[in-house]
Protein backbone atom coordinates (compact mmCIF):
# COMPACT_ATOMS: atom_id res chain seq x y z
CA UNK A 1 0.00 0.00 0.00
CA UNK A 2 -0.72 11.20 1.04
CA UNK A 3 0.04 14.59 1.76
CA UNK A 4 3.28 15.21 3.91
CA UNK A 5 2.57 18.93 4.51
CA UNK A 6 -0.91 17.26 5.91
CA UNK A 7 1.03 15.16 7.98
CA UNK A 8 3.56 17.44 9.43
CA UNK A 9 0.09 19.88 9.67
CA UNK A 10 -0.88 17.29 12.84
CA UNK A 11 1.87 16.86 14.50
CA UNK A 12 2.44 18.22 17.94
CA UNK A 13 5.69 20.63 17.85
CA UNK A 14 6.73 19.28 21.59
CA UNK A 15 6.54 15.92 20.43
CA UNK A 16 8.46 16.70 17.21
CA UNK A 17 11.26 18.32 19.30
CA UNK A 18 11.21 15.32 21.78
CA UNK A 19 11.40 12.53 18.87
CA UNK A 20 13.29 13.83 16.39
CA UNK A 21 16.41 14.24 18.53
CA UNK A 22 17.57 10.86 17.80
CA UNK A 23 18.32 9.14 14.19
CA UNK A 24 15.41 6.60 13.54
CA UNK A 25 18.82 4.04 12.49
CA UNK A 26 19.39 4.51 16.70
CA UNK A 27 15.57 3.74 17.82
CA UNK A 28 15.13 -0.12 18.94
CA UNK A 29 11.51 0.11 17.19
CA UNK A 30 11.94 -2.82 15.00
CA UNK A 31 10.04 -4.93 17.33
CA UNK A 32 6.86 -6.93 17.26
CA UNK A 33 4.39 -4.77 19.49
CA UNK A 34 5.75 -1.16 17.57
CA UNK A 35 5.33 -2.53 13.87
CA UNK A 36 1.76 -3.85 14.63
CA UNK A 37 0.18 -1.14 16.52
CA UNK A 38 2.30 1.30 14.11
CA UNK A 39 0.99 -0.32 11.32
CA UNK A 40 -2.59 -0.77 12.36
CA UNK A 41 -2.89 3.30 12.58
CA UNK A 42 -1.48 4.03 9.44
CA UNK A 43 -3.54 1.84 7.84
CA UNK A 44 -6.74 2.92 9.26
CA UNK A 45 -5.70 6.55 8.94
CA UNK A 46 -5.17 6.28 4.91
CA UNK A 47 -8.34 4.18 4.45
CA UNK A 48 -10.42 6.02 6.31
CA UNK A 49 -9.36 9.92 4.92
CA UNK A 50 -8.56 8.77 1.48
CA UNK A 51 -11.42 6.02 1.19
CA UNK A 52 -13.28 8.96 -1.70
CA UNK A 53 -10.42 8.92 -3.82
CA UNK A 54 -10.66 5.26 -4.12
CA UNK A 55 -14.25 5.00 -4.97
CA UNK A 56 -13.95 6.95 -8.01
CA UNK A 57 -10.51 5.06 -8.86
CA UNK A 58 -12.46 1.38 -8.52
CA UNK A 59 -15.63 3.11 -10.39
CA UNK A 60 -13.12 4.60 -13.34
CA UNK A 61 -12.05 0.76 -13.85
CA UNK A 62 -14.93 -1.36 -13.57
CA UNK A 63 -16.27 -2.81 -17.03
CA UNK A 64 -19.71 -1.34 -16.19
CA UNK A 65 -18.46 2.05 -16.85
CA UNK A 66 -17.89 4.99 -14.00
CA UNK A 67 -21.83 6.25 -14.33
CA UNK A 68 -23.43 3.10 -14.35
CA UNK A 69 -21.14 1.70 -11.78
CA UNK A 70 -21.99 4.91 -9.19
CA UNK A 71 -20.35 7.54 -10.23
CA UNK A 72 -20.25 10.44 -7.78
CA UNK A 73 -23.39 9.31 -5.95
CA UNK A 74 -22.73 6.96 -2.46
CA UNK A 75 -18.89 7.98 -2.93
CA UNK A 76 -18.78 6.35 1.28
CA UNK A 77 -20.34 3.04 0.08
CA UNK A 78 -17.73 0.02 1.23
CA UNK A 79 -16.08 2.22 4.13
CA UNK A 80 -16.80 -0.14 6.22
CA UNK A 81 -15.44 -3.20 4.97
CA UNK A 82 -12.18 -1.19 4.38
CA UNK A 83 -12.21 0.80 7.73
CA UNK A 84 -12.34 -2.92 9.56
CA UNK A 85 -9.96 -4.59 7.24
CA UNK A 86 -7.46 -1.72 7.12
CA UNK A 87 -6.29 -2.00 10.52
CA UNK A 88 -4.99 -5.43 10.83
CA UNK A 89 -3.87 -5.65 6.97
CA UNK A 90 -1.75 -3.03 7.65
CA UNK A 91 -0.47 -4.45 10.99
CA UNK A 92 0.16 -7.72 9.65
CA UNK A 93 2.30 -6.51 6.59
CA UNK A 94 4.63 -4.44 8.91
CA UNK A 95 4.75 -6.84 11.26
CA UNK A 96 5.86 -9.08 8.60
CA UNK A 97 8.35 -6.74 6.89
CA UNK A 98 10.50 -5.86 9.99
CA UNK A 99 10.77 -9.21 10.80
CA UNK A 100 11.27 -10.74 7.39
CA UNK A 101 14.09 -8.05 6.87
CA UNK A 102 15.88 -9.08 10.25
CA UNK A 103 15.31 -12.63 9.08
CA UNK A 104 16.76 -12.25 5.33
CA UNK A 105 19.83 -10.13 6.86
CA UNK A 106 20.94 -12.97 9.05
CA UNK A 107 20.43 -15.64 6.50
CA UNK A 108 22.28 -13.71 3.76
CA UNK A 109 24.50 -11.76 5.72
CA UNK A 110 23.57 -7.89 3.69
CA UNK A 111 22.83 -4.99 5.33
CA UNK A 112 19.48 -3.75 6.49
CA UNK A 113 19.92 -1.32 3.58
CA UNK A 114 20.45 -3.39 0.87
CA UNK A 115 17.52 -3.52 -1.72
CA UNK A 116 17.34 -6.98 -2.17
CA UNK A 117 16.50 -7.47 1.43
CA UNK A 118 13.77 -4.54 1.20
CA UNK A 119 12.39 -6.18 -2.02
CA UNK A 120 11.96 -10.10 -0.92
CA UNK A 121 11.17 -8.68 2.72
CA UNK A 122 7.94 -6.05 0.86
CA UNK A 123 7.37 -9.14 -1.25
CA UNK A 124 7.15 -11.91 1.13
CA UNK A 125 5.16 -9.77 3.72
CA UNK A 126 2.33 -8.68 1.11
CA UNK A 127 1.25 -12.51 0.11
CA UNK A 128 0.76 -12.88 4.11
CA UNK A 129 -1.34 -9.45 4.32
CA UNK A 130 -3.60 -10.15 1.00
CA UNK A 131 -4.42 -13.22 3.50
CA UNK A 132 -6.64 -10.59 4.73
CA UNK A 133 -6.66 -7.66 1.64
CA UNK A 134 -8.24 -9.98 -0.95
CA UNK A 135 -11.64 -10.38 1.35
CA UNK A 136 -11.70 -6.89 2.22
CA UNK A 137 -10.82 -6.27 -1.28
CA UNK A 138 -13.93 -8.06 -2.67
CA UNK A 139 -16.30 -6.85 -0.20
CA UNK A 140 -15.57 -2.91 -0.69
CA UNK A 141 -15.23 -2.79 -3.99
CA UNK A 142 -18.49 -4.52 -4.73
CA UNK A 143 -19.89 -2.31 -2.43
CA UNK A 144 -18.28 0.79 -4.18
CA UNK A 145 -18.82 -0.34 -7.74
CA UNK A 146 -22.20 -2.33 -8.25
CA UNK A 147 -24.49 -0.09 -7.27
CA UNK A 148 -28.48 -1.29 -6.60
CA UNK A 149 -26.91 -5.13 -7.10
CA UNK A 150 -24.97 -4.24 -4.02
CA UNK A 151 -27.58 -3.53 -0.95
CA UNK A 152 -25.95 -6.12 1.40
CA UNK A 153 -23.64 -5.59 4.02
CA UNK A 154 -19.68 -6.49 3.80
CA UNK A 155 -20.63 -9.37 5.41
CA UNK A 156 -23.24 -10.94 3.56
CA UNK A 157 -21.27 -10.28 0.62
CA UNK A 158 -18.68 -12.62 1.50
CA UNK A 159 -20.88 -15.17 2.64
CA UNK A 160 -22.86 -15.04 -0.24
CA UNK A 161 -19.66 -15.25 -2.34
CA UNK A 162 -18.33 -18.06 -0.07
CA UNK A 163 -21.54 -19.99 -0.89
CA UNK A 164 -22.15 -19.93 -3.81
CA UNK A 165 -18.37 -19.95 -5.34
CA UNK A 166 -16.36 -21.41 -2.71
CA UNK A 167 -13.42 -20.54 -0.81
CA UNK A 168 -10.95 -19.81 -3.84
CA UNK A 169 -13.25 -18.82 -6.36
CA UNK A 170 -15.30 -16.67 -4.34
CA UNK A 171 -13.86 -15.45 -1.09
CA UNK A 172 -10.25 -15.35 -2.86
CA UNK A 173 -11.71 -14.20 -6.19
CA UNK A 174 -8.75 -11.90 -7.68
CA UNK A 175 -5.97 -13.71 -5.04
CA UNK A 176 -3.58 -13.89 -7.83
CA UNK A 177 -4.41 -10.99 -9.56
CA UNK A 178 -3.53 -8.80 -6.30
CA UNK A 179 -0.66 -10.46 -5.60
CA UNK A 180 0.33 -9.76 -9.31
CA UNK A 181 -0.16 -6.17 -8.61
CA UNK A 182 0.63 -5.74 -4.97
CA UNK A 183 4.67 -7.66 -5.56
CA UNK A 184 5.60 -5.60 -8.21
CA UNK A 185 4.23 -2.84 -6.38
CA UNK A 186 5.96 -3.08 -3.31
CA UNK A 187 9.55 -4.37 -5.45
CA UNK A 188 9.28 -0.61 -6.59
CA UNK A 189 7.66 0.86 -4.11
CA UNK A 190 9.86 -0.07 -1.13
CA UNK A 191 13.18 0.12 -1.80
CA UNK A 192 12.62 3.33 -3.19
CA UNK A 193 11.34 4.25 0.09
CA UNK A 194 14.42 3.00 2.10
CA UNK A 195 16.72 4.85 -0.67
CA UNK A 196 14.74 8.22 -0.08
CA UNK A 197 15.02 7.58 3.99
CA UNK A 198 18.71 6.75 3.51
CA UNK A 199 19.81 9.82 1.56
CA UNK A 200 17.69 12.41 2.64
CA UNK A 201 19.90 13.49 5.37
CA UNK A 202 22.85 13.28 3.03
CA UNK A 203 21.22 15.64 0.59
CA UNK A 204 19.67 18.02 2.68
CA UNK A 205 21.40 18.30 6.11
CA UNK A 206 18.57 18.27 7.87
CA UNK A 207 17.58 14.94 10.23
CA UNK A 208 14.85 12.32 9.42
CA UNK A 209 12.01 13.46 11.00
CA UNK A 210 8.37 11.97 10.27
CA UNK A 211 7.85 14.90 7.76
CA UNK A 212 10.79 13.81 5.69
CA UNK A 213 9.73 9.87 6.12
CA UNK A 214 6.04 10.69 4.96
CA UNK A 215 7.81 12.41 1.85
CA UNK A 216 9.68 10.25 0.73
CA UNK A 217 7.05 7.69 1.14
CA UNK A 218 4.78 9.95 -1.36
CA UNK A 219 7.23 10.00 -3.84
CA UNK A 220 8.15 6.13 -4.11
CA UNK A 221 4.29 5.50 -3.75
CA UNK A 222 3.30 7.92 -6.81
CA UNK A 223 6.09 6.31 -8.63
CA UNK A 224 4.87 2.87 -7.89
CA UNK A 225 1.06 3.60 -8.40
CA UNK A 226 1.34 5.16 -11.75
CA UNK A 227 3.86 1.86 -13.55
CA UNK A 228 1.39 -0.90 -11.75
CA UNK A 229 -1.88 0.76 -12.75
CA UNK A 230 -2.90 -1.78 -15.57
CA UNK A 231 -2.50 -4.90 -12.77
CA UNK A 232 -4.81 -2.88 -10.58
CA UNK A 233 -7.36 -2.39 -13.45
CA UNK A 234 -6.89 -5.96 -14.22
CA UNK A 235 -7.67 -6.83 -10.00
CA UNK A 236 -10.38 -4.81 -9.85
CA UNK A 237 -12.26 -6.56 -13.36
CA UNK A 238 -11.78 -9.57 -11.90
CA UNK A 239 -12.94 -8.80 -8.57
CA UNK A 240 -15.86 -7.27 -9.78
CA UNK A 241 -16.76 -9.74 -12.44
CA UNK A 242 -20.33 -11.72 -12.25
CA UNK A 243 -20.23 -15.13 -11.35
CA UNK A 244 -21.36 -16.57 -14.87
CA UNK A 245 -19.06 -14.04 -16.42
CA UNK A 246 -16.43 -14.97 -19.40
CA UNK A 247 -13.52 -12.64 -17.06
CA UNK A 248 -13.45 -15.30 -14.38
CA UNK A 249 -12.23 -17.82 -16.80
CA UNK A 250 -9.04 -16.30 -18.50
CA UNK A 251 -6.06 -16.05 -17.25
CA UNK A 252 -4.33 -12.50 -16.33
CA UNK A 253 -2.54 -12.33 -19.33
CA UNK A 254 -6.09 -12.49 -21.36
CA UNK A 255 -7.80 -10.20 -18.70
CA UNK A 256 -5.19 -7.45 -19.46
CA UNK A 257 -5.80 -8.24 -23.51
CA UNK A 258 -9.15 -8.25 -23.47
CA UNK A 259 -9.12 -4.55 -21.43
CA UNK A 260 -6.49 -3.38 -24.48
CA UNK A 261 -8.69 -4.59 -26.81
CA UNK A 262 -11.60 -3.55 -25.88
CA UNK A 263 -10.34 -0.02 -24.88
CA UNK A 264 -6.52 0.43 -26.18
CA UNK A 265 -4.07 1.55 -23.69
CA UNK A 266 -6.56 4.33 -21.70
CA UNK A 267 -8.61 0.89 -20.26
CA UNK A 268 -5.17 -0.32 -19.18
CA UNK A 269 -4.36 2.96 -17.38
CA UNK A 270 -8.30 3.34 -16.26
CA UNK A 271 -7.92 5.53 -12.98
CA UNK A 272 -4.56 6.80 -13.21
CA UNK A 273 -4.73 10.16 -12.24
CA UNK A 274 -7.19 9.14 -8.77
CA UNK A 275 -4.87 5.89 -8.31
CA UNK A 276 -1.57 7.94 -8.20
CA UNK A 277 -3.39 10.87 -6.22
CA UNK A 278 -4.55 7.71 -3.31
CA UNK A 279 -1.31 6.13 -3.21
CA UNK A 280 0.45 9.47 -3.25
CA UNK A 281 -1.35 11.09 -0.32
CA UNK A 282 -1.53 7.53 1.16
CA UNK A 283 1.91 7.46 1.23
CA UNK A 284 2.66 10.38 3.00
CA UNK A 285 -0.14 9.44 5.88
CA UNK A 286 0.89 5.60 6.02
CA UNK A 287 4.95 6.22 6.14
CA UNK A 288 4.40 9.29 8.33
CA UNK A 289 2.02 7.73 10.52
CA UNK A 290 3.96 4.83 10.64
CA UNK A 291 6.77 6.92 11.83
CA UNK A 292 5.70 9.27 13.98
CA UNK A 293 3.61 6.25 15.86
CA UNK A 294 7.11 3.73 16.38
CA UNK A 295 9.13 6.87 17.84
CA UNK A 296 6.74 7.53 20.07
CA UNK A 297 5.95 4.18 20.84
CA UNK A 298 9.99 3.83 21.32
CA UNK A 299 10.43 6.90 23.46
CA UNK A 300 7.81 5.44 25.95
CA UNK A 301 9.54 2.24 26.17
Amino acid sequence: MESAEIVAGVINPDVIKTTTMTPPEDIPRHNFVNALVAGGVAGMVVDIALFPIDTVKTRLQSGRGFWRAGGFKGIYKGLAPAAAGSAPTAALFFCAYENFKKLFCDLSGCTKNSPYIHMASASSAEVLACLIRVPVEIAKQRRQALGTKSQNGALQILWTAYKTEGLRKGLYRGFGSTIMREIPFSLIQFPLWEFFKLQWEPMTGIQSTPFSVALCGAVAGGISAGLTTPLDVVKTRIMLAEQNSVIKKLSIPKVMASIYREKGITGLFAGFVPRVMWITLGGAFFFGFYDLTSRMLAAQS
